[in-house]
């Protein structure tokens, strides 16, 4: 009997390429869902499975027990954990796999897409145009320039790199906190390091997050380390959106603290109608689609589905972030 696996993520499964003939090369029998799914649809699910394919679903505690002793492997696609209970996966000794190196160079992209978007007026100011604003005597929308200011990055692994390498050539000044901190790169980009995260807040022009979601980065960025950032200050998100206190952020955007907010990420995803952020002003906020390119989807389909198969196979040949 073949070994079935639970397929969840929406890019995986909505974008054309070879990972979807790699897949059906295993010979498993494959069960897709659109994620991201609730626990309560995976508890329904648990327990059928030999391998989840998953994106952002909730794997929690009562998943992974239900799921096993059948379940072998979770194979993430994507490097964000925060939605499986990897502790408890690595005490039942249940390998979680993940897919790094694949997606930073078109997150940052993303990431300059927001700040472009907001400093440049150009979403607003083109709906304006769609709506028939452009008439003569029209008082058009003023932007602000990006170059000679600061960048300051919360989080330089891969993708804070590849922003820090943009902001560079884009003329910025760039300032960054992490606690592991590639001294090595630093110097080659000329990247000023921090001593902490409120060295950053004090300092920038732009504060771009990219750091993992934890219990510390949890709501991070509330009223508290808002009041300490320059006003005006565009706040980037393609991170977590738990990082941001959404209540604080809204208001911070209504006082004018805050003058742009880009996010790629929410606390709740989809959000509902009345999300806070869906009506602040100067908020640009798209729906999880920073990785979400042609070239970018199929580089983590392929590693995510190699991670799968190779394991299952018995090759070494996988990235597992847990150890046991």
């Amino acid at each position: 009997m073949s070994l079935r696996i639970l397929l969840t993520t929406t890019s995986y499964q909505d974008t054309p390429g070879s990972h979807h003939d790699l897949l059906e090369s295993g010979g498993f029998e494959i069960v897709r869902e659109r994620g991201p799914l609730s626990e309560e649809r995976m508890l329904e699910l648990a327990g059928e499975f030999d391998g989840f394919l998953c994106g952002d679903d909730a794997i929690t505690q009562a998943v992974i027990d239900k799921s096993l002793p059948r379940l072998r492997v979770i194979s993430k696609y994507g490097i964000g954990l925060d939605k499986i209970d990897v502790k408890y996966a690595t005490e039942k000794r249940l390998p979680v796999l993940f897919t790094p190196g694949v997606n930073h160079t078109t997150v940052a992209e993303h990431t300059f897409g927001l700040l472009l978007g907001l400093t440049k007026r150009v979403f607003s100011n083109g709906q304006e145009v769609r709506d028939g604003a452009w008439q003569a005597g029209w008082k058009k929308p003023i932007g602000n320039e990006i170059m000679g200011k600061t960048m300051g990055i919360i989080g330089l692994g891969r993708i804070g790199k590849e922003v820090a390498i943009r902001a560079n050539a884009f003329g910025m000044k760039v300032i960054a906190y992490d606690p592991y901190f590639d001294g090595a790169f630093s110097y080659k980009h000329k990247v000023k390091r921090c001593a902490n995260m409120d060295e950053v807040l004090h300092n920038s022009d732009v504060v771009s997050l990219h750091c993992f979601l934890d219990e510390n980065t949890h709501g991070m960025i509330n009223s508290a380390k808002i009041a300490e950032m320059r006003d005006n200050v565009v706040v980037l998100n393609c991170a977590r959106g738990e990082i941001v206190n959404i209540n604080d952020m809204a208001a911070a955007l209504e006082s004018g603290k805050v003058g742009g907010y880009g996010a790629d990420v929410l606390d709740c995803e989809p959000p509902p109608a009345d999300h806070v952020l869906l009506k602040a002003p100067n908020c640009i906020i798209t729906s999880h689609i920073g990785s979400r390119t042609h070239e970018s989807v199929n580089r983590q389909a392929t590693r995510a589905t190699n991670n799968l198969i190779n394991f299952l196979k018995g090759d070494s040949d996988y990235i597992q972030s847990n150890k046991f």
